[in-house]
């Protein structure tokens, strides 16, 4: 009985030894994050895109002419 506690005991501190997942957890948890930021700053990211592109038109017409 005491030979499987301490096998237990091994096997359950190999496991918090190994921090191998760690990094995909935190790769998720910044894009869960991002994507959080981008639905509460929807219309604010379109304006500034729409304003850019419409800058972008412009000047590009300029030059043409």
């Amino acid at each position: 009985m005491r030979e499987i506690i301490n096998e237990v005991k091994d096997v359950a501190e190999s496991f918090r030894e190994d921090q191998r997942g760690i990094g995909v957890v935190e790769i998720i948890l910044i894009l869960v994050i991002l994507i959080g930021l981008v639905l509460i700053f929807k219309n604010e990211i379109s304006a500034i895109v729409t304003s850019a592109f419409n800058s972008i038109k412009l000047n590009s017409e300029a030059i043409v002419k």
